[in-house]
């Protein structure tokens, strides 16, 4: 039974500040992780299998319906979006599509973030390095649905653009270097 998840959005720098945080967590995480990370189509495969081969917990490329699990971090998949859906047996499962969404950017860090933000468990949402705006919106909705928000700080970022962006729209718990984010998350979760 899935208590807790947490979804990452990242763009610009992301692949290094994933695997920053991703390495520094232990392999009996009490959680699923969702990413979105900005990427095109036929670069998560690689990462996914790279950061697998390094991190403790396990690392994959998310497919269509796929159940999450605890101590497994899932990547959508490049140019497509991905949602987290309940399943009528209390199991979460994974939407991987194209087109519904109007997004500039695919993945939307903004429609993963906001399907994960109306679930009855304990949401963590973490936004990292990038341009532009997008998973200020859905940092936003995790937070007014009782989750927990976190923003990569500036003096860490390659680019600041989707902290700052979140960190305006007033969606942000709390501001920490790079290093100390999963940190924050063990704390969260009391591991």
């Amino acid at each position: 039974m899935i208590e807790t998840i947490i979804a990452i959005g990242s763009s610009t720098g992301g692949p290094r500040a994933l695997e920053r945080i991703l390495t520094a967590l232990p392999p009996q995480l009490k959680a699923p992780i969702v990413i979105a990370q900005h990427m095109p189509k036929g670069f998560t495969a690689s990462l996914a299998q790279r950061l697998d081969v390094l991190c403790d917990i396990h690392v994959r490329e998310a497919r269509e319906g796929d159940i999450l699990e605890n101590g497994t971090a899932y990547i959508a998949p490049g140019s497509m979006h991905m949602t987290v859906i309940p399943r009528a047996n209390g199991r979460l499962a994974l939407r991987v599509f194209e087109d519904e969404i109007k997004s500039y950017y695919k993945p939307s860090v903004d429609a993963l973030m906001k399907s994960i933000a109306p679930l009855p468990i304990k949401k963590i949402g973490v936004i990292l390095t990038g341009m532009g705006s997008d998973g200020a919106m859905g940092l936003k909705a995790i937070k007014q649905n009782g989750g927990i928000t976190l923003a990569q700080n500036e003096a860490s970022c390659v680019v600041f653009g989707m902290p700052a962006a979140a960190i305006k729209e007033e969606a942000v718990d709390k501001v920490l270097s790079l290093d100390d984010i999963a940190t924050e998350i063990i704390k969260i979760l009391g591991v």
